[in-house]
C-alpha cells in the first residue's frame, strides 16, 4: 500500500516545534527572531505568499516586517533599503520576493543581502556552502523541506539511488547536493535527458522539480520507490474549471511507489515552514547561542 507523504501534516508539526523554540530562545535570551520581507510590485500571487509568511511568521513568535514598494522602485532604492535591514539588529533574515520587475537585477539583489540573514538561501555563498557539504550555510526551503520529509520517512539514505529530474538553482541543483550529502547515489536529470523513462526507473528516490505538468508516469516509478513532486502546475478541466497537478501523474504513480507527496499538499506547505525554521537558526547563529531544545 502506498503511504502518502503529508506535507500539510509535517509543516504544522514543524511550525509547533518552532514556535516552542522561539519562545524558549526569548525565555533564555531575551531574542526575538525578527524576518523582513520586501515584496515589489503588485503580482498577486506574490501578494499571496507575502501575506501568508506574514501570519505564519507572527504565529511563530517571531517579528514579522514587511516592506511593500511600487513596481517602478528603481534598483539603487531597493539595495539602500536591504542594505538597511542587512545594519538591522532585530532583523535576522531577509527575503525579497521573487520574482522581481524586469528592470532590476535578481542576482543583484540576492547577492546583496548579508549572508547570515539569507534565509532562502539563494546568496552565492550559502550555493558554495552547501556544494560542498558544509553545516555553515542557509539550505533553500523547498530542498530542506523535502528532505526532511525524506528522511522522516526512509530513515537513513546511504547508499540509495536517487534522481532528480530538474536543475534549477531553487531546488534541482541544491536537492542533488543534498541527497549527495546524505550519500545518496544522484542522478539529476531534466527535459531534455535521453531515456528519462528508464532512468527513473533505477531510482529508488524520485524528486521531480521539472514544471511540466504530470510528466513522470507511473510506468516510469520503480516499484516502492519514493516521490517527493514538487512541481506545482494550474491546468485546465473537461468541465473548463482548472486544478493543481504536480509533474508525477499521481493517478498512476501511486499504484507503484512506495510513498509519494500529493500535489497540493505535500512539499508546498513545507516552504514557509522551513522558512521560519531557517530563520530561528540564523537568528541564533547571529547571537552565537544554540538552538534551544
Amino acid at each position: 500500500m502506498t503511504t502518502i507523504i503529508s506535507g500539510t501534516e509535517f509543516s504544522a508539526n514543524l511550525r509547533k516545534e518552532i514556535k516552542h523554540k522561539v519562545a524558549l530562545l526569548k525565555k533564555q535570551h531575551d531574542i526575538i527572531p525578527g524576518l523582513a520581507v520586501v515584496l515589489v510590485g503588485e503580482d498577486p500571487a506574490s501578494q499571496i505568499y507575502v501575506r501568508n509568511k506574514g501570519i505564519q511568521t507572527k504565529e511563530a513568535g517571531m517579528n514579522s516586517y514587511e516592506h511593500k514598494l511600487p513596481d517602478d522602485t528603481s534598483e539603487e532604492a531597493l539595495l539602500k533599503l536591504i542594505d538597511q535591514l542587512n545594519s538591522d539588529s532585530s532583523v535576522h533574515g531577509i527575503l525579497v520576493q521573487l520574482p522581481l520587475p524586469k528592470h532590476i537585477d535578481e542576482h543583484a539583489v540576492i547577492n546583496s543581502i548579508a549572508v547570515e540573514k539569507d534565509v532562502d538561501g539563494f546568496h552565492l555563498s550559502n550555493i558554495g556552502l552547501l556544494a560542498i557539504g558544509s553545516n555553515q550555510g542557509v539550505v533553500p526551503c523547498t530542498p530542506l523541506g523535502s528532505m526532511m520529509m525524506l528522511k522522516d520517512h526512509l530513515g537513513d539514505l546511504s547508499g540509495k539511488k536517487a534522481i532528480v529530474v530538474g536543475r534549477s538553482n531553487i531546488v534541482g541543483k541544491p536537492m542533488a547536493a543534498l541527497l549527495l550529502k546524505e550519500s545518496c547515489t544522484v542522478t539529476i536529470a531534466h527535459s531534455r535527458t535521453k531515456n528519462l523513462a528508464d532512468e527513473c526507473r533505477q531510482a529508488d528516490i524520485i524528486v521531480a522539480a521539472v514544471g511540466q505538468p504530470e510528466m513522470i508516469k507511473g510506468d516510469w516509478i520503480k516499484a516502492g520507490a519514493t516521490i517527493i513532486d514538487v512541481g506545482i502546475n494550474r491546468i485546465e478541466k473537461a468541465d473548463g474549471g482548472t486544478k493543481l497537478v504536480g509533474d508525477v501523474e499521481f493517478s498512476s504513480a501511486s499504484k507503484v511507489a512506495g510513498a509519494i507527496t500529493p500535489v497540493p499538499g505535500g512539499v508546498g506547505p513545507m516552504t514557509i515552514a522551513c522558512l521560519l525554521h531557517n530563520a530561528l537558526q540564523q537568528a541564533c547563529r547571529i547571537n552565537n547561542v544554540d538552538i534551544p531544545e
